[in-house]
């Protein structure tokens, strides 16, 4: 699949110092771009939602009736019992909404575990060219199965682009062949791809809160930064299994920059000098987590909530590598329960907020 050259957004690839993060004189490494064609989403997305505004989506509907309402509950169940947290913040949208984002996630996480699942040895690109054939499949109101019928239904009454679905699944077929990244540059688009789209598919379902000041490019972006810090944050937490599993998702350069190789990371032993760069992969990631917080609060209020619960959380896994003393090769970071149900209030309380120009650019 060709992706062409970035969308560029504000200074594109950019070199930045975090005040406040104990990243000594080192510099953070962070990129500002969209890949695969951000832009030419964001316009599509928001035509139909104007197309939308006025009438129906002239979109092939599959058939209701009970079984949607079976389908959608499904997908509901999924979303309960894998996440929980999440799923709690969704209770507060409308329930149009809820079960469109139930949809969205239950197509995503079954994307996810054709490569990480139980049946990943089984995993090929013909594999994956059937799931995109599928996808195609239900875009076109022709789902294969109870699950896929509750998105088609969602396409129908949301104005979501095939895009990043596509790009998801690109990135799936990214693990079947990259198990290193030279820079971050290359780790970025692998976390645009199977997280970063997962924003661009989630903004139409959210909603944009009418008195939002800010452009609509803007709050895709935060959404989709949302996805890249996620990613990060899972990324570091799991460095130890996926070491075993002989992949390393660190930018080699950067390793090289303290001393380090993978042959650090596979002896899994903290040094000092482990200590250092994992300070600097931390405070990337919270960059990014800062980008999202610009658009968390011009959502929809409705759907707030879901959106602060899992960026205050996904955080949390980052301050839970730091109490580990930066150990993520022996130890897997943890954020229990007790944490996450005290999050939800204040998470709740974040969402409240009135959408304001504040570190925001209208377009």
């Amino acid at each position: 699949m060709a992706f062409g050259k970035p969308m560029v957004w504000g200074q594109g690839s950019k070199e930045m110092v975090r005040v406040g993060e104990s990243a000594g004189s080192k510099k953070i490494r962070v990129v500002e771009v969209g890949f695969g064609g951000v832009e030419e989403i964001v316009k599509k997305q928001s035509s139909y939602m104007a197309k939308r505004q006025r009438g129906p989506l002239n979109k092939p509907q599959p058939q209701g009736g009970g079984f949607l309402e079976q389908a959608y509950d499904r997908c509901r169940q999924i979303c309960k019992e894998y996440a929980k947290t999440f799923y709690l913040g969704t209770l507060l949208m409308t329930p149009e909404r809820r079960r469109a984002i139930w949809a969205i996630y239950v197509w995503c996480r079954r994307t996810d575990e054709l490569v990480d699942g139980p049946n990943a040895d089984h995993m090929s690109v013909r594999v994956l060219d059937r799931w995109e054939e599928r996808l195609q499949d239900i875009f076109s109101g022709c789902p294969y199965d109870m699950l896929d019928a509750a998105l088609a239904d969602t396409l129908c009454k949301f104005p979501v682009d095939i895009k990043p679905f596509e790009e998801m699944i690109e990135g799936m077929r990214m693990d079947l062949w990259k198990c290193r990244y030279q820079s971050f540059e290359e780790l970025y688009l692998y976390c645009y791809r199977v997280a970063g789209t997962v924003g661009l598919m989630s903004v139409p379902i959210m909603g944009i809160a009418p008195d939002s000041p800010a452009s609509t490019r803007g709050i895709y972006d935060a959404a989709l930064f949302l996805g890249i810090g996620n990613q990060l944050a899972n990324i570091l937490r799991d460095v130890g299994e996926d070491a075993q599993r002989g992949r390393v998702y660190l930018p080699q350069d950067e390793l090289a920059q303290f001393g380090l190789s993978d042959a650090d990371v596979m002896s899994r032993k903290v040094t000092d000098g482990w200590r250092a760069f994992m300070k600097q992969q931390i405070a990337r990631a919270r960059f990014y987590f800062d980008q999202a917080e610009i658009g968390a609060s011009h959502l929809d209020k409705d759907s707030r909530w879901p959106i602060w619960s899992s960026l205050m959380l996904y955080s949390k896994i980052l301050d839970a590598i730091e109490e580990n003393d930066y150990d993520n090769l022996t130890k897997r970071a943890y954020v229990g329960r007790a944490k996450k149900l005290l999050t939800l209030p204040l998470a709740y309380m974040r969402s409240l907020a009135v959408p304001s120009l504040k570190n925001t650019k209208k377009k």
